[in-house]
């Protein structure tokens, strides 16, 4: 059993027919590929935004860096968003401001740099989706940066 596409069409005056027919492991198997694929732009696109925004704020210069703290934020945001998340108001609060720790945590200065930094992630990672998404590449969202 698995997953079937059949075609009809006109080929040189023919009627064409394909049938292609997915087994379920190879399905899954490419679902699985196409979620670890998406996560990782996600992430690098997230890094990019928060490589951004510490390069302005605070002259961080290491990418890899930022992709360690979206990483981080990502999960950070998660866990806290499962936990706290579905309180009004207190919830999503709570949530960013453990994002922010994370940003406050791994980059210099304090508090107010952090939400600099976030600030500029958040808008440099909308302009590079609203790019991808013009151009169908990509959806409106990426990981390691709310909101996003």
């Amino acid at each position: 059993m698995g997953l079937t596409t059949r075609t009809e069409g006109v080929e040189n005056g023919r009627l064409c027919r394909t049938e292609i027919t997915i087994t379920e492991s190879r399905y899954l198997l490419v679902m699985v590929l196409d979620t670890i694929i998406v996560f990782a732009v996600s992430l690098l696109i997230g890094a990019l935004g928060i490589y951004a925004g510490a390069r302005v704020i605070v002259d961080a210069d290491d990418y890899t860096y930022a992709i360690v703290t979206a990483l981080i934020g990502a999960i950070i945001w998660a866990v806290v968003g499962f936990f706290f998340g579905w309180i009004p108001l207190l919830g999503p609060l709570l949530v960013f401001i453990a994002y922010l720790a994370v940003i406050n945590a791994r980059y210099p200065g304090g508090w107010i740099e952090a939400i600099g930094i976030t600030f500029v992630a958040w808008l440099t990672v909308l302009v590079v989706l609203y790019v991808l998404a013009f151009f169908g590449v990509m959806t409106f969202e990426a990981v390691g940066v709310p909101g996003t």
